[in-house]
């Protein structure tokens, strides 16, 4: 057999090898591709779906917006609603009492999540006079606070719903898009079953 039947055959391998790859590659991402789209752009739901919030169709992903830090002077990092769950909060600074029962929705919900807490963050974003931090560090340890009262952040807020917003408590996914929104007024066991679903059936975040 020749050095050039021997690389033939070679080639031939590494070919078979490829294709082999890509098939299997196909297999497992083609319908996890196919599903997302269904879902997010689609507008198909599987029948009996029983989530407690409103979900947010097709779902937006998020614009990268300049948020700083409270102390104004420095900035946040720019994927700061990427790369977990984020359960987020917009409102003014001193936080309300409809602010602070939304913050203690998000927080307990967090802690409900046992095994998979480290999956979700919680945000809060302060429109105007912030903030309140004694309140917050104290009650809120861990919580993401940013401010974004600057008027390049006029945008970023009109991609969120109208609808009542100092109740809302809005879910967004991993890859920056916004897809649910959570009435803090209602019973939040209904978050944490929305949110233990999503984590189950999601392998990001």
């Amino acid at each position: 057999m020749t050095t050039q039947t021997v690389q033939g055959f070679d080639k031939a391998a590494q070919a078979r090898g490829r294709r082999t790859l890509l098939g299997l590659a196909a297999l497992f991402f083609v319908p996890l591709a196919i599903s997302f789209w269904l879902y997010y752009a689609g507008g198909w739901r599987p029948s009996g779906t029983t989530n407690k919030g409103e979900l947010i169709v097709p779902a937006r992903p998020l614009e990268r917006v300049p948020f700083t830090l409270p102390d104004g002077t420095t900035s946040a990092r720019a994927d700061l609603l990427e790369r977990k769950w984020t359960l987020l909060y917009i409102g003014a600074g001193p936080c309300s009492e409809d602010c602070r029962q939304a913050l203690w929705t998000m927080r307990q919900t967090r802690q409900l999540l046992a095994a998979d807490m480290d999956r979700v963050q919680r945000v809060f974003i302060a429109r105007a006079d912030c903030c309140d931090l004694d309140y917050l560090s104290k009650e809120h340890a861990g919580l993401e606070v940013v401010r974004a009262d600057d008027p390049t952040t006029r945008d970023f807020f009109a991609q969120f719903p109208a609808k009542d917003p100092s109740h809302s408590i809005y879910v967004v996914d991993p890859l920056g898009n916004l897809m649910m929104r959570f009435d803090a007024r209602e019973n939040p066991k209904g978050l944490l079953s929305d949110m233990k679903k999503l984590l189950k059936l999601s392998h990001i975040g």
